[in-house]
């Protein structure tokens, strides 16, 4: 069986923790920013969680991880 060849556009966009979740950088903190609230601007540092029936479609891409 060959290996399998890792997403790298995946790799880097995702991380999985260790119980299986895949988590993500949210959109929208690039440019722009002051037109932002500093409200909205603080959440979008925060990771956000992939729901689960994307989930499984990443974690095919991320063999290894």
């Amino acid at each position: 069986m060959p290996k399998i060849k890792t997403h790298k556009g995946a790799k880097k966009r995702f991380k999985i923790t260790p119980n299986g979740k895949v988590l993500f950088a949210k959109k929208g903190r690039r440019h722009i920013l002051t037109s932002k609230s500093a409200k909205r601007k603080r959440n979008l540092r925060k990771t956000g969680v992939v729901e689960k029936t994307l989930a499984a479609n990443i974690r095919e891409l991320l063999p290894y991880l």
